[in-house]
């Protein structure tokens, strides 16, 4: 029970998402990356919470929105993937119940409507079969159909922003481009903005087009993906990509010396 004092997990984070745009968020672990997602949805669980700024969506204030008002843009207006699709999907739902939730409650659809969006949704995604898929329960999936499930249930009511925590974690390199060209795709056809969180520059380079640096709770580099890898100006910024250029090349690790500020007060 020793209280150590408030720490500060992000601190002066300024972040604008473009339409029809691809943002990653960068930033090794424990940066404050997931946080900063989880805020803009208000999913901060206590101790930890919200004590100043603003996060603004269509000119709207998200701080100042009740729970139930929240509760009405959050999955319909802005749609999150989380990390580990097992651990979000219902083990004891089909594939069907869990969807035609998520359209009942925001788009007021029957079963019988929904049952022919959800097949559009899963035939998008690109899952075969999708009528047999909806009487499946999550544990009878791969994990990378599993996935593709999640994305679809993301843009089922076609959000205008989209947030993707890693959503290639645990996959395998074809799985995992197959997945990145798929969010890729559906944000440029749906007019959506999105927020990629990934610890991968890799994938940066080959599916953003605005990258956002973030070093302990703060963004400390913006800009279109180009002009950051080609000239980046902040030294960690420069410490990373050498980092992943040294990996790619089977050279020894660059690394910057030294260790994370305290977030303690």
């Amino acid at each position: 029970n020793t209280y150590f004092g408030i720490s500060y997990v992000l601190n002066s984070v300024n972040l604008t998402l473009v339409s029809s745009k691809i943002t990653g968020l960068v930033g090794e672990t424990g940066s404050g990356k997931t946080v900063t997602s989880r805020a803009i949805m208000r999913l901060i669980k206590k101790p930890g919470e919200i004590t100043e700024g603003n996060i603004y969506f269509n000119s709207i204030d998200l701080l100042k929105l009740t729970e139930a008002e929240m509760n009405i843009i959050r999955g319909k207006e802005i749609a999150m993937i989380f990390q580990n699709p097992r651990s979000v999907l219902n083990p004891v739902f089909t594939i069907f119940d869990q969807m035609h939730f998520i359209l009942k409650k925001h788009l007021n659809m029957n079963r019988r409507d929904s049952r022919l969006k959800i097949i559009d949704l899963l035939t998008e995604v690109g899952i075969s079969d999708p009528l047999r898929r909806l009487k499946n329960y999550p544990f009878e999936l791969s994990t990378g159909m599993c996935q593709r499930i999640l994305i679809a249930m993301a843009l089922s009511c076609r959000p205008k922003l989209l947030i993707a925590d890693e959503p290639t974690t645990g996959l395998d390199v074809t799985l995992e481009a197959q997945i990145l060209n798929l969010i890729k795709n559906l944000v440029k056809e749906h007019n959506t903005s999105a927020l990629l969180i990934t610890h991968d520059l890799g994938v940066v380079s080959e599916t953003c087009d605005y990258v956002a640096v973030m070093y302990a709770g703060k963004i400390i580099e913006w800009g279109s993906t180009k002009d950051v890898f080609n000239n980046p100006i902040h030294p960690y910024t420069v410490g990373l990509i050498k980092s992943s250029q040294a990996l790619d090349n089977k050279k020894e690790i660059y690394y910057i010396e030294g260790s994370i500020p305290n977030l303690y007060t």
